[in-house]
């Protein structure tokens, strides 16, 4: 098994690259990389054209599945549409290139905020902010790519920790400098999906070497879902409570009974602590 691994320089990539063990009945992963780096990654531009990978197949042989986790995040002037040519890209050279299973990157954004109950994969798509309407625009888009015959699984990500908001945060903070954390009335703060970096690398190689066809979307999350005042106390970073916004969601999850089906997860996967050292373990020069 190959596996071509897309973004393997943006954050969740570098985690996901980090975490990717090798052994006998590992998939073998290329990264691919859009300039030059260390080792062996593939060197590609897929906006560009295909050129580069076909002439990568040509000299190395081809691949079974591509992880696609590259994309344009939220922040002041991203192009969030470019998601969508991006994607096409990918698939239009998957193709070319006889990749027969493509694993896209979604996001749990195209749910939108919802009414407290953890969202199956057959839930309506209400997205409420630009990403989310971006990448739910992303999936329409390529949908039709399956009309070729091939495998693409959309993979609706929950918060990677690390690469969400309040852990950015906490990297970015003073030690001695509190995070604040919105507590509702029940005393606890938003409860959310999480997974950590090194159960996600897992968890794609699990999908990568399925023997069967996989589901068309899958969340993509550890089974249990976790509060953020007990992620900052798992990095050991203090934090302080704020009273939330009258438009605040405390309980935004995903259902991840799919998923649990085709990996097995382990007990530790769904605590913070574990979490919060597989991420640190990203930092380590």
């Amino acid at each position: 098994m190959r596996v071509l691994l897309v973004g393997a320089s943006g954050r969740v990539g570098r985690m996901v690259l980090h975490h990717w063990a090798g052994g006998r009945n590992a998939p073998e992963m290329t990264p691919q990389f859009r300039t030059s780096r260390p080792g062996h990654g593939l060197i590609w531009e897929p906006l560009s054209g295909a050129k580069p990978l076909l002439d990568r197949v040509e000299q190395c042989g081809g691949f079974d599945a591509m992880v696609m986790l590259g994309g344009v995040t939220p922040g002041p002037g991203k192009n969030l549409d470019l998601n969508i040519s991006l994607a096409r890209a990918c698939l239009a050279a998957a193709a070319q290139a006889g990749i027969g299973r493509v694993l896209m990157a979604s996001s749990s954004a195209v749910y939108g905020a919802g009414d407290g109950r953890a969202w199956d994969e057959a839930a309506p798509c209400t997205p409420v902010n630009a990403y989310g309407m971006a990448k739910l625009r992303m999936e329409q888009a390529c949908t039709p790519w399956r009309d070729t015959g091939r495998e693409l699984c959309f993979l609706r990500i929950g918060n990677v920790a690390g690469a969400d908001a309040l852990l950015l945060n906490v990297a970015q903070s003073a030690p001695t400098t509190p995070v604040s954390i919105d507590i509702f009335a029940d005393g606890t703060g938003p409860l959310r999906s999480y997974i950590g970096a090194g159960t996600l690398a897992q968890v794609l190689q699990t999908l990568c070497l399925h023997p069967a066809p996989l589901p068309e979307i899958l969340n993509i999350a550890a089974p249990v879902p976790i509060t953020m005042e007990a992620l900052a106390q798992a990095a050991g970073h203090p934090w302080q409570a704020r009273s939330p916004a009258p438009d605040a969601h405390q309980k935004i999850t995903l259902d991840c009974g799919a998923l649990a089906r085709l990996h097995m997860f382990a007990a530790s996967d769904a605590q913070p602590d574990h979490m919060v050292r597989q991420w640190k373990e990203t930092l380590a020069p």
